[in-house]
């Protein structure tokens, strides 16, 4: 037998793994019994039309737009196995529970698997008894796994969140670097790339990292358009955060923490308060930390307060808000957590406070980091771009998609500044008089004594230092020191001061401060709500699916919710892996008489008409007569 190195060479003579038998299966067939859908979104067709064909793909769709199924669908009709390259453990076992679920052969290859497991797995790829196998980068990467992958006809390889592999990304993982060597081993086996988040940068650096040069781009809008997005300037941020949460009674949710500690404070706090909330992070027991995310999973209504250590390829489609407490790493973080809410595409909301303190933070954090210069300008550049979407006037969606390389034609209607427009004004003096105070403090304070000196405040501080003698000393006295602090952030957030976090976050001076001095620039400055709530943003409850439903329609939704979490809880499974919520309410409009009925509504499969559709079938003819 020839030696390993040749082994592509006569594998792609010999068509192993080229997929040159004839399809079982046709698309369309497989979405509707499989998956239980009637048609095909937006390019979902087109990839899986390129993948059949055994072409390879890049595909940028947002969260919830169906990037699964582009390559599912093409694994089931292509021969042989398909793999699905994914970085995280609970990520894979939520997916293929819902897969098997839905009928599929699926299983995971990783860490967490005994020896025993681990060799049913082998034996079920070596027999052909598998569709599609979830493993990490890591585990591709081993020589013996790929040996056994050598032996058996493949359909594709799927790369999840494919970002993870461009250092210029906000989430770059090395182990994912080695997945290059597929496209030589395996030319005749088509990839796909696939990620939600990737601003222009990322996603050129992706495909030359990956060789997908050649490989067809499939790209949508980013827009989230059922996701309200709202950032406040911090102020009591518990009672901000109870305020929104107050807004979601009974309803799934994620908290979002920067440290381990304030996870485990905050989560602690919240059920002080009545709020059914569990940790998160990296550092708790493994057992405790999977009970904890399968308890979120498992359940509805329920808060989980995390690091974002929890929440990459989530599946829970019944999320209805992010709050995120501290400040993310850049605008594709951002974006990733907060796509984590509203998947079935029902109205969600995403919610931050956030203050100077974070952005102090978050810049110490990028240079204290052991990544190599270019890497750090790249991320303080992310973090720039953030803080410009935290402090403008305008449209917030219009920043976000911009940052994607997307034009928004027109003020969104759906976030804090189209729902409460924000004032502006002429702020050209007040940011001279602030520079002014930092250069003549000498540059070595942060924004709160600078402020303290402008608005002739006589604290122990002021005093010892002797700048109550400064000639800017009580200069700042027609605004109050919250607005001065809105000052501080914004002309930090437009470059035109500094924060120097190897002197306790002292504001320092830059180039493009001389400019606003010498009176050559005008600055246009937002003015901050304070602690007055929105009027329309924060107050508004949010519509729900069930909104949509006459009263009778919703009473039997409401039925059809209460059997579904029986039936989950009786076979250890999320309720949105029986049906999601917009299934149940085409049940509870179509009123299915007969399993036919019932396998066209919308989300209805084959597999779990046989698992479910008696009982559901059964309590609609209980309410169709009255019971």
């Amino acid at each position: 037998m020839p030696s390993l190195p040749h082994l592509p060479d006569i594998l792609a003579e010999t068509s192993l793994h080229a997929g040159s038998e004839p399809l079982s299966r046709q698309p369309e067939d497989v979405l509707r019994t499989v998956f239980g859908y009637p048609a095909f979104r937006g390019l979902q067709r087109d990839v899986i039309d390129t993948v059949m064909a055994g072409r390879d793909a890049v595909v940028l769709f947002p969260t919830g737009a169906g990037k699964s199924l582009c390559y599912q669908i093409p694994a089931l009709c292509r021969p042989g196995l398909g793999i699905v390259i994914s970085p995280l453990i609970a990520l894979m076992k939520d997916q293929v529970g819902a897969l098997e679920a839905a009928g599929v052969r699926a299983a995971a290859l990783n860490s967490a698997l005994d020896p025993e497991a681990r060799e049913a797995v082998h034996g079920a790829i070596r027999d052909g008894s598998l569709e599609l196998l979830y493993v990490t980068p890591e585990r591709l990467g081993n020589e013996g796994f790929r040996r056994v992958l050598d032996t058996v006809p493949l359909a594709l390889f799927a790369i999840d969140e494919a970002h993870c592999v461009s250092q210029w990304g906000h989430d770059f993982r090395p182990e994912y670097l080695s997945l290059s060597l597929l496209a030589e081993r395996y030319p005749g086996v088509p990839r796909l790339a696939l990620t939600a988040t990737a601003d222009p940068h990322t996603r050129t650096d992706l495909r030359e990292r990956l060789r997908l040069d050649q490989a067809e781009v499939f790209q949508t809008s980013f827009d989230r358009p059922n996701i309200r997005y709202e950032i406040v300037e911090r102020s009591n941020q518990r009672q901000q955060l109870l305020a929104f949460l107050a807004r979601h009674k009974n309803e799934s949710g994620i908290v979002y923490c920067l440290s381990r500690a304030k996870v485990e404070e905050t989560a602690e706090w919240l059920c002080s308060k009545g709020i059914r909330a569990l940790p998160y992070h990296a550092g708790l027991d493994a057992g405790v930390r999977a009970a904890n995310q399968d308890a979120f999973l498992l359940h509805e209504g329920l808060c989980l307060v995390a690091t974002v250590a929890f929440g990459m390829g989530i599946d829970k489609p019944d999320v209805r808000f992010v709050a995120h407490l501290d400040l993310p790493a850049s605008v594709e973080a951002y974006y990733q957590e907060t796509g984590r809410a509203g998947r079935d595409g029902a109205p969600s909301e995403a919610f931050m406070a956030y203050g100077m303190a974070d952005v102090v933070q978050r810049r110490r954090m990028i240079a204290e980091g052991d990544a190599p210069e270019e890497i750090k300008r790249a991320e303080q550049a992310k973090l720039n771009a953030l803080l410009g979407i935290c402090e403008t006037a305008g449209c917030r969606r219009q920043g976000l998609l911009a940052h994607f390389g997307e034009t928004y034609p027109k003020p969104c209607g759906n976030c804090d500044t189209c729902l409460s427009p924000v004032d502006t004004f002429d702020g050209t003096e007040a940011a001279q008089k602030l520079m002014s105070a930092i250069y003549r403090t000498g540059q070595r304070f942060g924004a709160g004594h600078v402020i303290d000196v402008l608005t002739g405040k006589d604290t122990d501080k002021v005093t010892r230092f002797g700048h109550t003698a400064l000639s800017v000393y009580g200069i700042g006295q027609d605004m109050p020191a919250k607005a001065w602090q809105s000052v501080a952030r914004q002309l930090v957030a437009a470059g035109r001061l500094d924060v120097d976090h190897r002197n306790f976050g002292a504001l320092t001076l830059t180039e493009a401060s001389r400019a606003v001095l010498r009176g050559e620039e005008r600055v246009e400055l937002r003015r901050d709500r304070g602690a007055k709530s929105l009027k329309k943003a924060s107050g508004a409850r949010l519509a729900s699916i069930a909104d949509d439903l006459q009263a009778e329609d919703r009473y039997l939704f409401e039925r059809l919710r209460r059997l579904r979490t029986q039936i989950a809880r009786d076979n250890g499974i999320p309720p949105y892996v029986v049906f999601p919520d917009a299934t149940l309410a085409g049940i509870a409009l179509a009123r299915p008489g007969r399993p036919e009925d019932l396998l066209a509504v919308s989300g209805v499969g084959q597999s779990k008409l046989d698992k479910y559709g008696d009982a559901f079938l059964d309590l609609v003819a209980a309410f169709e007569a009255g019971v």
